[in-house]
């Protein structure tokens, strides 16, 4: 996410009670040498082989126990947290959530070293719109926000991004913020300031009955006729339709794309494209224009302490195969993986906090239609290093990155509690796959070893800092086969998306791949609106958490 101006926050160590919501994994080793000589690191990911059951259609155990319960919650990602979260708040304690993987959090897990707490995906959760009240209210009751100043939220500044936050390496220099600011030619200046001048005006613009043109969530977006024929055509078409062909802001667009959509800008849709410039529109007392919350472990920080107040009400390892409506709510069977069993699950009513293309699978036939979903695969890995990068220019940043890499760059674990100390951190590292198609980039996900990988992050990280040669002491490695949602051209207001999230009673859908946007705000929208709905449906009372 660009990031304009922050507020200044000096290093320090965060207060206590941060959640990486993971096991540890240890960081010992020896620096790297020879390529005969392995890198200590492990090679892990969602599980693959879980998933790939579903998809394959694997005959599981009948059921031997059964067990009811009010409303059943199927995935344990921030969706399915958020609608768990909101049953709690609501006061009722008859509800289960059933998770795929050994832990919730979807792609908002963390792991941790002897060094740091690091995140395994999501790892900054922006300052929310006035808008995004649900949010609001979660990071209120987190103890994120500590009160209020003229109607507008003030956040602890021990979780705001310390400054330096981002640096970019170009033309062999680093400098601060993502967009270059040497060697630009009139023309280069002349797009750029164009295109962020047309950002803002998007961002300012309201309709009619005051919705913003690009809402968080997005369902709150406007729906004037102009804005929604953005999605009509890629965001590489929609800039050369202007004119704008600097391949300084092509480059920096491309950037945006991959970073929060893991797809190219001539696959992305044009209204995805402006909303990642033009939807932020921070409400804070205390914080500056595009400041973001951020923590050791990213946002495992969210869900772990999530988790963790509904600890009783979640069972994972579970293999949800079947879900099926009756006369009496919901007949689920699920495959315990620990235990080798099968069990069925009786509720009043369901929501599938999964991706959709897993809900397809799950149901009926015709019950979801999950044929233009399409997902991005990333690799997420955490180095363990002997000490900070450092390199010509601009001073290290919380988020490095750099112009003519093929990843993403890297955020700094410890940046939040660095302060005067210099010695071992770790490096999270992000690469989206998006120059080849899904299928194939799953394919090498599954295919290629861990040193593969390793070799990949290593170049890369000593070709942006050589200053790391010898000091690299652990590699270790995640793969995200479906990470995110694509929002491809055609996805958001063709009909497909809208009805896929339409409830059909006692089955509700809660996942952020219904908004089109891997967002945090979006998948706890998604949650609170499914348990709500699920509430209502039940005749259960509950306050909106959303307005």
């Amino acid at each position: 996410m660009v990031r304009v101006r922050r507020v200044s926050v000096s290093r320090r160590t965060l207060i206590a009670g941060s959640v990486a919501g993971a096991a540890a994994i240890g960081a010992g080793g020896i620096a790297w040498q020879e390529r005969d000589a392995a890198m200590p690191g492990a090679l892990g990911g969602a599980d693959f082989a879980r998933g790939h059951r579903l998809r394959d259609g694997a005959t599981f155990p009948a059921p031997t126990s059964e067990t009811r319960t009010g409303i059943a919650i199927l995935g344990g990602g921030v969706a399915g947290l958020s609608a768990a979260w909101t049953l709690a708040e609501a006061g009722m304690t008859d509800f289960r959530l059933f998770e795929l993987e050994d832990r919730t959090g979807g792609n908002a897990r963390g792991g941790r070293n002897d060094i740091s707490a690091y995140p395994l995906g999501a790892h900054y959760l922006p300052i929310p719109n006035a808008e995004t009240k649900g949010v609001v209210r979660l990071l209120e009751r987190l103890g994120i926000i500590t009160g209020w100043q003229d109607s507008k939220p003030l956040y602890d500044p021990y979780q705001l991004v310390s400054d330096p936050d981002e640096r970019l390496l170009h033309l062999g220099k680093w400098q601060e913020g993502l967009v270059p600011t040497i060697g630009l030619t009139p023309a280069d200046k002349h797009d750029l300031d164009a295109f962020f001048a047309a950002m803002a005006s998007y961002r300012d613009r309201r309709d009619a009955q005051g919705r913003p043109a690009f809402a968080i969530p997005m369902a709150l977006s406007s729906r004037d006729p102009d804005l929604l024929a953005l999605d009509t055509l890629s965001f590489a078409a929609w800039l050369d339709a202007k004119g704008w062909r600097s391949p300084v802001l092509r480059g920096h667009v491309r950037y945006a794309c991959r970073d929060d959509y893991g797809t190219e800008p001539d696959q992305t849709s044009a209204w995805a494209g402006i909303h990642y410039f033009a939807a932020r529109r921070e409400h804070s007392a205390n914080a500056g224009a595009d400041t973001v919350l951020t923590w050791p472990e990213g946002n495992a920080h969210l869900s772990g302490r999530m988790a963790a107040r509904l600890r009783s009400h979640l069972t994972c390892g579970q293999i949800v195969h079947r879900v099926r409506p009756t006369d009496a709510g919901v007949e689920i069977d699920s495959f315990d993986v620990a235990a080798g069993v099968g069990q069925r699950i009786h509720a009043k009513a369901a929501i599938l906090a999964m991706p959709h293309f897993v809900a397809a699978r799950v149901l009926p036939t015709g019950t979801a239609d999950a044929s233009g979903f399409s997902y991005a695969p990333w690799i997420v890995a955490n180095v363990t290093v002997d000490r900070p990068p450092a390199g010509a220019g601009f001073e290290l940043a919380w988020d490095n990155v750099s112009w003519t890499s093929k990843s993403l760059g890297y955020v700094v674990a410890t940046h939040q509690s660095l302060a005067s100390i210099r010695g071992a951190t770790v490096l999270t590292w992000y690469m989206a796959m998006s120059d080849t198609t899904p299928a194939a980039a799953r394919r090498e996900l599954l295919d290629r070893p861990l040193d593969h990988w390793q070799d990949i992050v290593r170049t890369d990280l000593i070709e942006t800092n050589p200053d790391l040669e010898g000091a690299i002491r652990r590699i270790d490695v995640w793969r995200w086969g479906h990470a995110m949602i694509r929002p491809t051209t055609g996805f958001f207001w063709s009909g497909a998306r809208e009805s896929a999230a339409t409830p059909q009673p006692p089955l509700f859908f809660a996942h952020s791949d219904l908004s089109g946007l891997s967002l945090f705000e979006e998948a706890h929208y998604r949650g609170t609106v499914a348990a709500q709905d699920a509430m209502a449906h039940l005749g259960i009372p509950h306050t909106d958490l959303l307005v």
